[in-house]
């Protein structure tokens, strides 16, 4: 064997005579057993023959050449540096891969829950052995989802202090995160280290940003069997910890969106109708989006403040539909409820309520029909009065159906809104229809261009006599939605309003007289 000076340095226990086996490492030896043998010089570069290896924490490459005895010389080229950097290239692919699969599945779902069950669970896979997503406390508890590597997340809430943990309670509030060597794994709470997880090594706790205000904080946790963690993977932790803190905050955020939405939508949805002073009342809704649940028409029933007195029926159809049309049915709802007092005066009601809207930032108008209801005898008296909206139906005891002329104009638009007032009564049986244009404008049929129309409500209302107010309703609603078929349509509301059968009750061993009940 022979060696120059820097092979000399590198590998001391090369001299001529030694064996290659008790001077190089196992490597370079193996690489030279797998040389074709016999060499010559005219052989050539021995292809595929390079391996590499490291000496002494280094990388080296070892590059065979065959001389003119034909032995072979290895030329041993220190490639440490390229070596790191390619493993650095590698580490930071592998990382960007990472936080792209993360961003996905954080980003995949706007429950906070499910957000922060994902937060813990790719950070145990790929961060640490165990992980702790935290989210803000909610009175004395900590709600936390807790995920061992290999293991599927829990979730629980801890009757705890974070500021009892160094670097929670700053985490929490948003500080910037305490280094890992700042922070003595023994002081580990028992509820933050998981059950048969052993003696914890190393702890990270960094924050969890949200949008204004801190999402949360998470918590990575090394065994005490597993290496530390180093600078680099704390800045690391921390870039996921930005990922997952922004889709826990839009989460939260949309939660509480969703709740107000809830809030106002419970508001602005048609009342459950039934009877009330005698008077059977029933109400049917379909908005013009099925995957909405409020829209342009509404319908209300205020009863009666005094027994005796008339109920008050309100239907109305909104210029447009969707949230905005909701938002101006809100503010003729609550009008109408205001101007309750006035309710034996609808003439007076319709003209206050159009002041009201004309003087609002709204531009859009509003049509709309009153009913006043009261129980006389076996009998229900009606004062109807519409403002630009379709006449309300009469459904006679006969069979009949005729349409009560009242005649106004809609609010929201000019000065005035003039409006008649007409008086219908109602014998047991008989019942008044409220709609909206949606019923007789929803265009469908056999060509799907014909609107439904108000003859044929009227057609389909005769076949309703002797039916409650609930089953005209229903009645209504099935036969508009068989005429549409799949196709789109305006929002549609109708409401019955029903004078009901009555029954003779005989006289009591005819020492009294009969009477009628409903």
């Amino acid at each position: 064997m022979q060696r120059n000076d820097a092979a000399a340095a590198l590998l001391p226990h090369a001299h001529i005579g030694a064996r290659l086996a008790d001077a190089a490492p196992p490597w370079l030896t193996a690489a030279r057993e797998a040389l074709p043998r016999p060499r010559t010089p005219d052989d050539g570069p021995v292809a595929g023959a390079t391996r590499s290896g490291a000496i002494d924490g280094r990388c080296f490459e070892a590059h065979p050449s065959v001389r003119d005895d034909g032995s072979v010389a290895w030329w041993l080229v220190d490639d440490t540096d390229r070596h790191l950097a390619r493993q650095a290239l590698d580490i930071e692919r592998e990382r960007t891969a990472f936080l792209a699969r993360a961003s996905s599945a954080l980003l995949s779902s706007l429950n906070l829950g499910r957000c922060m069950d994902v937060t813990a669970q790719l950070a145990a896979e790929n961060l640490a052995d165990a992980a702790l997503a935290i989210a803000p406390t909610r009175g004395r508890w900590l709600p936390t989802v807790t995920c061992v590597r290999g293991g599927s997340p829990v979730v629980a809430s801890e009757a705890a202090d974070p500021d009892d943990v160094p670097g929670l309670g700053e985490a929490l509030r948003g500080f910037p995160p305490v280094p890992s060597q700042w922070i003595d794994p023994a002081s580990a709470p028992e509820w933050m280290v998981p059950d048969g997880f052993g003696p914890v090594g190393s702890i990270v706790i960094t924050p969890l940003p949200g949008h204004g205000v801190p999402a949360g904080a998470l918590i990575l946790l090394r065994k005490q069997t597993s290496v530390g963690f180093t600078s680099e993977e704390e800045v690391f932790a921390r870039l996921f910890a930005a990922r997952s803190g922004a889709a826990m905050s839009a989460a939260r955020l949309y939660a509480e969106q969703t709740a107000i939405t809830e809030i106002l939508m419970r508001e602005l949805l048609p009342p459950s109708l039934h009877q009330i002073s005698g008077v059977d009342f029933a109400g049917g809704y379909r908005p013009s989006d099925d995957h909405e649940r409020i829209g342009g028409d509404f319908y209300d029933v205020y009863p009666a403040a005094v027994e005796g007195e008339a109920s008050l029926v309100t239907l109305g159809d909104v210029c447009g539909k969707g949230l905005e049309a909701a938002v101006l049915t809100g503010k003729i709802r609550n009008t109408l409820h205001a101007l309750l007092p006035l309710a034996d005066d609808h003439e007076r009601m319709l003209g206050l309520l159009n002041t009201a809207l004309l003087n609002s930032h709204h531009t859009r108008f509003a049509t709309l029909v009153l009913a006043s209801a009261v129980r006389n005898g076996n009998q229900v008296e009606l004062n109807l009065t519409s403002a630009g909206h379709p006449d309300p139906l009469i459904v006679r005891a006969d069979g009949s159906v005729e349409a009560a002329k009242t005649r106004g104009t809609l609010v929201g638009a000019m000065p005035e809104a003039p409006a008649r007032t007409v008086n219908v009564t109602l014998a047991p049986g008989e019942s008044c229809i409220l709609y909206t244009d949606g019923i007789t404008e929803a265009c469908g049929g056999p060509m799907g261009d014909a609107q439904f129309g108000e003859d044929r409500l009227m057609r389909a209302l005769a076949g309703c006599v002797g039916m409650p107010s609930e089953g005209i309703v229903e009645h209504i609603q099935m036969l508009v939605a068989q005429w549409l078929g799949p196709r789109r349509h305006d929002d549609m509301a109708v409401v019955a309003i029903s004078a009901p059968r009555t029954r003779h009750l005989s006289a009591v061993d005819g020492h009294t007289r009969g009477r009628y009940t409903a």
